[in-house]
């Protein structure tokens, strides 16, 4: 039985003849047609050549001539071609999508299929857990079988630090009985097995690999008046356990170096109350403190502000977006943000916002920098009288909830008791600090025992997600050998746990057209907030301005149909709402509606400046491809 890891492997190649441009993908207008490189494609100087330069699987080509068994190719659309490809060696790839495992902590391994039908096969059969089981268990054994492809790696593969393709090349829609629906994908991937020419070699050495795993544990605590009691009781938390983890020896030294806290402090908008002195500030970074003296020192001056704020709502935004962009969690296997405050959060669109990011654009990024998100939120009798509770509950839950486990990190603290504030952030230290020490003795953490409570049920789970990345991520295996199969969008038993993440590969271009589009779409409303109905009458006019024709233009054209959205976006297997978004469907929303759509594109149009400036997100599918061509996959729900 094959078992699969997927990695991208870059090779340089000479260009030495010019053509105009790459063809156009049929049943599109812009998209031009790409394959992919399998591992037995070579690049041709001649199309009658036998003989070529050997490629690494995946690379992408830009296809300039198709002359039925040969392809005329080159790594960038700017009308060189470099050689030849027999066609026959290459995988079609149109919309340059591609799925992400997720982590597999609470799931079993996806299998890869033959057909689309073998699949169905066991999502619509009446036995459907039984059957499921019964082929795992045979693949376990090493039964040989006919229709299954290969199967996913056990430990979970990092992209960010092995980056791996795992491209659609077709994707169907799947019915459930409950009215439910998911996607079975075709896809394309690589074998593990064939290491022969790799420079790494798997270790598995788990127990001695997993004893070097370190956790950094970072506070982000509200600092406005009130929260002096938990701010007192926050800081009492983590000396307690520096001190525990100081007395327990392992042959790294105490696990106090291996469990590194940090504590960022945030208020609010300083321009017109400097008395506040800071929005957001670090006060210690996870290994600054190496003892209780340092942690004294660097924690000295953090208090409660002296004055109060503009408005209830504080900046917890720019406390979260400092610990992701500010902290170097490369450093750390487990990685944790446990964000603590009496209010909501300021929205993106205020204009006391610090960084013009909303709950799910800070989600992505967490999930992005593998860091698990906890929000102790205190109800506290200032918060009920401001009618605060649900709106900053419904941020909280959003911005904390953890695609891993498939739960938010999200925790009320009824009446702001103090007492029992400080309960858990002791019992969420001290579970992280147990799987750190679990390590140390060459042990992964698997499960919590049934008297723990919820919040330390969900640090065990996640902490033995973070080992198994951990253990990927140590573990690199490079690989050669090409396969295709089918594959589901969510586990085969409990089907409404995702196995895959879907993501686009934009490339820079492409970014700046959506950032282009979606600061249109934001203006258009802008201009028009007092009267809502003449917002689809800029819009129109700003598609006649990109060259749409005018008679086909009308009242009933949604924002795709006016040719605004390029076809990259329209044609994705996914359901976009301003895609869809017309003239109608806007006007039957109501004001505070309509405040949110354009909110949520605010945000997001700040998270693609993010994407744009962190050089180290883009990737180069082509050795001689031009740095516009890199591409970067973004997750489908970071789309408009």
């Amino acid at each position: 039985m094959k078992k699969i890891l997927f990695s991208l492997c870059l090779l340089g190649l000479s260009s030495y003849s010019l053509a105009a441009t790459p063809l156009i993908e049929d049943g599109t207008t812009s998209i031009h047609r790409r394959v992919l490189t399998t591992p037995t494609c070579q690049l041709l100087k001649n199309p009658s050549d036998t003989k070529g330069t050997t490629l690494a699987a995946f690379s992408r080509y830009y296809v300039y001539e198709d002359s039925n068994d040969v392809l005329a190719v080159g790594a960038s659309t700017n009308g060189t071609i470099e050689g030849y490809l027999k066609k026959d060696c290459t995988v079609p790839w149109k919309m340059q999508t591609a799925l992400m495992f997720t982590n597999r902590a609470t799931r079993e391994q996806n299998i890869i299929f033959d057909s689309l039908e073998t699949l169905e096969s066991y999502v619509y059969s009446d036995n459907n857990k039984d059957m499921v089981n019964a082929l795992r268990n045979d693949i376990k054994s090493g039964k040989k079988l006919d229709n299954i492809i290969a199967q996913e790696p056990q430990k979970y593969v990092d992209y960010k630090k092995q980056f791996y393709l795992l491209p659609i090349l077709q994707s169907d829609e799947i019915f459930l009985e409950n009215g439910d629906s998911m996607y079975g994908f075709k896809v394309a991937c690589v074998n593990k097995n064939a290491v022969a020419n790799t420079k790494s070699k798997p270790t598995n050495n788990d127990a001695g690999d997993i004893t070097a795993f370190k956790a950094a544990i970072v506070f982000v605590i509200d600092t406005t008046i009130s929260m002096g009691p938990y701010i007192e009781r926050t800081k009492k938390a983590i000396k307690d356990i520096v001190r525990q983890l100081d007395s327990k020896q392992t042959e790294y030294g105490t696990l106090a170096d291996s469990v590194h806290f940090g504590l960022i402090a945030f208020r609010s908008n300083i321009d017109n109350k400097p008395q506040l002195e800071y929005v957001s500030k670090m006060f210690v970074a996870p290994g600054e403190a190496t003892s209780i003296d340092d942690f004294e020192k660097s924690l000295a001056n953090l208090k409660e502000a002296k004055v109060s704020t503009a408005l209830f709502d504080e900046d917890a935004y720019s406390g979260v977006n400092m610990a992701l962009q500010n902290i170097n969690w490369n450093s750390y296997g487990g990685r944790y943000i446990v964000l603590i405050t009496d209010a909501g959060a300021i929205d993106s669109s205020n204009a006391l916002s610090s960084t013009g990011l909303d709950a799910k654009a800070l989600r992505l990024e967490a999930s992005h920098k593998g860091a698990a998100l906890y929000t102790l939120h205190l109800l506290t009798e200032s918060g009920k009288k401001n009618n605060d509770h649900q709106k900053a509950k419904d941020q909280y839950n959003d911005l904390s909830f953890n695609n891993i486990i498939n739960q938010s990190l999200y925790y009320p603290v009824n009446a702001g008791d103090v007492n029992k504030f400080g309960q858990m952030v002791d019992s969420l230290a001290k579970a992280i600090a147990d799987q750190v020490e679990l390590a140390a003795l060459g042990k992964m953490g698997a499960g919590s025992a049934a008297n723990e409570n919820e919040l330390e049920q969900s640090a065990q789970k996640l902490g033995y997600a973070m080992q198994l990345a951990y253990l990927g991520s140590k573990q690199d295996v490079a690989a050669q050998s090409f396969l295709e199969g089918y594959i589901s969008q969510r586990d085969l038993i409990n089907k409404i746990t995702p196995t895959v993440t879907p993501v686009v590969l934009l490339t820079k271009a492409q970014l700046s057209d959506l950032h282009d589009l979606v600061k249109n779409v934001i203006d258009s409303y802008s201009k028009n907030v007092l009267d809502s109905s003449k917002m689809f009458d800029e819009i129109r006019s700003l598609a006649l301005r990109m060259g749409t024709d005018p008679n086909s233009i009308d009242n009933k054209k949604s924002i795709s149909e006016l040719g605004l959205m390029d076809e990259y976006l329209t044609l994705l297997p996914y359901k976009s709402e301003l895609a869809q978004l017309d003239e109608m469907d806007w006007m039957t929303l109501d004001a505070a509606k309509q405040e949110y759509v354009i909110r949520s594109l605010e945000s997001k149009l700040n998270y693609y400046q993010i994407y744009h400036n962190d050089v180290g997100r883009w990737v180069k599918l082509a050795e001689n491809s031009d740095d516009s061509l890199d591409v970067y996959p973004v997750p489908l729900e970071a789309l408009p």
